[in-house]
């Protein structure tokens, strides 16, 4: 659902400019310090970036789910540390608060976050819980006025610069299922507390991420989220729904960038007297990065649609991470076959960091794995 056409075409072409002009110039800079720069930090917080799905009652743009996959399809054809700075906010950061928040806990925090004031970052993976959820082992006790929390989140992205976590403990430790889950909002300096060293990773510099660590945290009652316990693994379901199809529009803006880096090296690039472009090898390949990011497009664009309409998109917002996530692995491996050497040497060309950078995209939100699994279960269930 677009609501304002006029707009929307200007916030995309905002954003489009700033991405070519501000955002990839910097991408070796990012790459050189692990981080992105302070001062690019501060511009998209005054460009209104972190707030892009957060409802404009608390700050936010109010992004309907169309615009805002849109949005992120331009964003994330810079280097993936720039949409990942805003992107806990714009989505697993902030979805469980907007999803089911209390309005205590929405004007709490959500403004904050929309401003950009502090980073979110959603702490539910364990060293034991990663693809089954419902193994988390975290605890979370009542004690008076307060919950005590005991327990370890690993490959937690933004945690090291995180002011807010929202985290899935158990509520009720004789209830192993879903059921026993809560969620809970802890702000970063709670006593407790703490965080570990930023991962050194294979891709994706500039972006944080590390473990989270819970050492009896008292963390007051008034921060379960929506005030109810043992509903906190239906709202990471919620959170991780819209967040699937929102990732699908991040790795649909990296295989955009990297066609067009190809396109661009296969028509200057010449072998045998001619630009590589003109050999049908090289053609098929970009016959078939062209038609796979279209699809990817398209597919995510009709479930956002029905998402906004109020459908229910559990099964389509899996198909869109499985499909949009491996279109772009397929399409970095091309990429670099186009480039040659140049797209294996980080001193030639972007395309041997983004050939990093994307292979994550195939493991977080649910590996493609078990999102086979889930398509083919939600699949079996509506025939029957």
């Amino acid at each position: 659902m677009i609501r304002d056409q006029e707009g929307l075409t200007a916030l995309l072409e905002e954003v489009r400019g700033w991405v070519r002009e501000v955002a990839i110039p910097a991408e070796d800079t990012v790459e050189a310090r692990d981080e992105v720069p302070e001062e690019l930090v501060e511009d998209m917080r005054r460009r209104g970036y972190f707030g892009w799905s957060i409802p404009e009652q608390y700050g936010g743009a109010g992004l309907t789910c169309e615009e805002l996959v849109l949005g992120a399809m331009e964003l994330s054809q810079a280097a993936t540390a720039f949409r990942a700075r805003v992107g806990t906010n714009t989505g697993i950061g902030s979805e469980a608060l907007v999803a089911d928040g209390t309005e205590e806990q929405k004007n709490r925090y959500l403004p904050a976050l929309a401003r950009g004031e502090i980073t979110g970052c959603f702490a539910l993976t364990e060293p034991e819980a990663g693809s089954d959820a419902t193994a988390l082992t975290t605890s979370a006790r009542r004690d008076g006025d307060h919950y005590v929390l005991n327990g370890t989140k690993c490959y937690i992205t933004n945690a090291p610069i995180a002011g807010l976590f929202t985290v899935m403990a158990r509520t009720d430790p004789d209830n192993r299922t879903a059921g026993g889950i809560s969620a809970f909002l802890v702000e970063a300096g709670t006593p407790g507390l703490s965080v570990g060293p930023a991962y050194k990773k294979m891709g994706q510099a500039g972006s944080p991420v590390s473990e989270v660590y819970f050492e009896d945290c008292r963390v007051p009652a008034a921060n379960l989220i929506g005030g109810v316990e043992g509903q906190g693994f239906a709202t990471a379901m919620k959170v991780l729904n819209k967040q699937r199809l929102h990732l699908s529009a991040l790795c649909t803006g990296p295989a955009m960038r990297m066609r067009d880096e190809a396109l661009a090296h296969a028509s200057q690039r010449r072998q045998f007297g001619r630009p590589v472009a003109e050999f049908q090898l090289v053609q098929a390949m970009i016959a078939d990065m062209q038609t796979e990011i279209h699809a990817a497009r398209a597919l995510i664009l009709e479930t956002a649609r029905k998402r906004d309409a109020g459908g229910d998109v559990k099964l389509d917002a899996s198909m869109c991470k499985y499909f949009a996530s491996e279109m772009c692995g397929r399409v970095a491996d091309r990429a670099v076959q186009i480039f040659g050497g140049a797209g294996y040497v980080a001193d030639y060309s972007c395309i041997e960091r983004l050939y990093r950078d994307v292979r994550l995209f195939r493991l977080y939100e649910g590996t493609s794995q078990i999102h086979q699994l889930n398509i083919a279960k939600l699949t079996l269930r509506q025939a029957s």
